[in-house]
């Protein structure tokens, strides 16, 4: 079964920072990971700052440093669940830059990040450093939105994140049978529902309708590990129309808590390809998506 080790949760202490940080938790705690909360300070001067003292500019950063360091102090004490230790970290530079090198240098498995968007076709409405790390980034990275139900834990007290109904899409291409291994190993460790959703978006002729459904079913099928068998809480789902529009319309009917989507390497997110199912899902969707980097 897929592990995940080590997860990073980059924050600005934003309200969607504090959300993705809870969805970090959650996970960390579910696969017994190593959790990174890390704040990047980045200075960036005027071009006429040589007119400026040096000790003063050295004073202001290291101000600017220690005061950062404080602030991610007390946001992890304010926001970190029992059970949960984070490794609490400040870097200095561009931040999409620094959350990068600091993923390969400790070997990431997975990127939590929140995002800042509305609702709406607005390209800038993720943030643009969410946007850069969903194009960029070498391992999975989950956009965490805010869950639609509030869980309550067994004692009580409010619990993080809690997975319940997850969306596996898939166009039965490699890199979704890639992506298919860590929506298994979510569900296993979350003792979730799934369903395994195709929607086929090209259909030729009504006549032929019944035929290519059948189809995928039986394909969606194959995707179901023998140990498992058709068990109640995995489901297959085939739909017709605009890949991202029912993607989108099922999460919402169903109040699934989380997609899992395939990217096809590098810079597939790209403004560029704006039109892509998993950008549209993850920019015009209401719940928490992971996307899988093959």
């Amino acid at each position: 079964m897929l592990r995940i080790e080590r997860i990073l949760c980059p924050v600005d202490f934003s309200e969607p920072s504090a959300r993705a940080y809870d969805s970090a938790q959650s996970l960390a705690r579910n696969y017994q990971a190593r959790l990174f909360l890390q704040h990047v300070v980045d200075f960036i001067l005027p071009s006429y700052a040589y007119y400026a003292d040096a000790v003063y500019i050295s004073e202001l950063f290291q101000t600017i440093r220690d005061g950062a360091r404080k602030q991610l102090q007390a946001f992890a004490k304010s926001h970190t669940r029992n059970g949960v230790q984070p490794e609490c970290v400040v870097q200095e530079g561009a931040v999409t830059d620094s959350i990068f090198s600091f993923a390969a240098a400790h070997k990431v498995d997975l990127i939590v990040i929140g995002t800042h968007g509305l609702k709406g076709g607005d390209r800038a409405a993720l943030g643009s450093v969410t946007e850069k790390v969903l194009r960029k980034a070498c391992c999975p990275v989950l956009v965490s939105r805010k869950p639609g139900n509030t869980v309550v834990a067994p004692d009580g007290g409010q619990c993080s994140i809690q997975l319940r109904r997850i969306i596996f899409c898939t166009d039965f291409s490699d890199p979704a049978r890639r992506a298919l291994e860590y929506a298994l190993s979510v569900v296993a460790e979350y003792d979730a529902e799934i369903t395994l959703l195709h929607v086929l978006a090209d259909v030729q002729s009504l006549a032929n309708i019944k035929e290519e459904i059948a189809t995928a079913t039986k394909q969606l099928d194959k995707l179901i590990p023998p140990q498992r068998g058709k068990a109640a809480k995995i489901k297959t789902l085939v739909r017709i129309g605009r890949a991202y529009e029912q993607i989108i319309q099922h999460a919402s009917e169903t109040q699934a808590d989380l997609l899992i989507m395939a990217v096809r390497g590098r810079n597939a997110l790209d403004l560029a390809v704006f039109g892509s199912t998993t950008y549209r899902a993850i920019l015009l969707g209401s719940c928490s998506v992971l996307a899988v980097h093959v």
